[in-house]
C-alpha cells in the first residue's frame, strides 16, 4: 500500500489530488455524522455538515469566507529595501523578498480569513484580548500579522520565527516599534542550541503574559520545554493550536487544565485536508484558549 500511494503522489499533480481528497471528503463528512442522532451533535457539527452538503469541503467551512477576495488585495513595494508589503489597518506588513504578487495576495487572503471575528482560527476575543501591560509571545510568528495587529496596545513583543526568509521582512515591518519588539529567529521546543531554545529558558528572567502557538506540528515539543512557566506563572493567557493533528484538543486541554487553567474551545470547525492522516470525525478545533489567574 505505501509504495502504491508514493506512485500515486509521483504520477498524480497535486491540484489533481487535493479535488479528488475534496470529493471524497464531502461525501464521508456527512455521511459519517447521520451516523449519530440530532441530540448527539452540537450545534456547531450541524452547522459545518450542512454548509459541506451544499458548499463542499474548505479549511473554514464558513460562509464568512465569501467576504473575501485575493484579487483585490493591493501589492505594494518598498524600493528602499527591495521588498513588496500589504498595508494592514493601514501599517506595513512586509512578507519574503522572493514572493510573488500573486503569492503575497493568496497569502494575506488566507490571514485575513483566520483573523475574521467569525473564524475558528481567531487568536481573540472580546474577554480574551491583550492590553497595554501585557508581554505577548508570539511562537510561530511567520510574517508577524497577529503581532502587527496588537502592536500598539502591548507593553512588549518577544517574535519567535526559525524561517531565516521572515527575519528580513520581520525586521521591516516592525522597524517603527523596534524599541519593543525583540525577533529571535529560532525554533521555540524542547532543547537549547543554536537552532533552538526552550521556553523555560528563555523566559526564566523574562516577563511573559500571552503566548500565542501556531508553530505547524510543533506545539507538543513546545509545551515540553515550557514546563516551569506554565506550571508556576500566574496571569497567564495561552492561545494554542490544536488542529494540526488528530488529538491535539484533548492532548492540550489536559495539559494545560493540569497546569491550573481554565480552558475554552475557539467557537467552529476547520477540516485541515492538509493533514495526510485526516480521520474521523474529521472536524478539529481550530484552537483553544487557556486562563491562569
Amino acid at each position: 500500500m505505501g509504495f502504491l500511494f508514493q506512485v500515486y503522489r509521483i504520477v498524480v499533480p497535486k491540484p489533481i489530488r487535493t479535488s479528488i481528497l475534496l470529493k471524497q471528503l464531502r461525501k464521508k463528512i456527512p455521511a459519517y455524522f447521520s451516523s449519530f442522532s440530532s441530540i448527539q451533535l452540537n450545534e456547531d457539527q450541524k452547522e459545518v455538515v450542512r454548509f459541506v452538503e451544499d458548499n463542499g469541503v474548505k479549511i473554514f467551512p464558513y460562509h464568512f469566507t465569501e467576504k473575501y477576495d485575493a484579487s483585490t488585495i493591493e501589492v505594494f513595494e518598498d524600493a528602499s529595501v527591495g521588498l513588496k508589503y500589504v498595508l494592514q489597518d493601514g501599517k506595513k506588513l512586509y512578507f519574503k523578498r522572493k514572493w510573488s504578487v500573486a503569492r503575497i495576495r493568496k497569502s494575506f487572503h488566507d490571514l485575513s480569513l483566520e483573523q475574521d471575528v467569525d473564524s475558528p482560527h481567531r487568536y481573540l476575543t472580546a474577554d480574551f484580548n491583550l492590553g497595554e501591560q501585557d508581554v505577548l509571545a508570539d511562537f510561530g510568528a511567520a510574517e508577524g500579522n497577529f503581532s502587527l495587529a496588537v502592536i500598539e496596545r502591548v507593553k512588549k513583543i518577544y517574535l519567535f520565527e526559525a524561517d531565516q526568509e521572515w527575519i528580513e521582512a520581520l525586521n521591516c515591518t516592525f522597524a517603527p516599534w523596534k524599541d519593543k519588539v525583540e525577533i529571535i529567529p529560532k525554533f521555540i521546543s524542547d532543547s537549547n542550541d543554536h537552532k533552538n531554545c526552550s521556553g523555560d529558558v528563555f523566559f526564566h528572567d523574562k516577563e511573559i503574559s500571552f503566548m500565542k502557538i501556531d508553530v505547524d506540528g510543533g506545539e507538543r515539543s513546545l509545551l515540553k520545554g515550557f514546563q516551569e512557566i506554565i506550571r508556576n506563572r500566574d496571569s497567564l493567557k495561552i492561545a494554542l493550536c490544536t488542529y494540526h493533528q488528530h488529538n491535539d484538543e484533548n492532548e492540550f486541554t489536559s495539559l494545560l487544565e493540569g497546569a491550573g487553567f481554565e480552558v475554552t474551545p475557539s467557537k467552529g470547525y476547520m477540516i485541515f485536508y492538509y493533514d495526510k492522516k485526516l480521520k474521523e470525525p474529521y472536524l478539529r478545533r481550530a484552537l483553544i484558549r487557556g486562563v491562569k489567574k
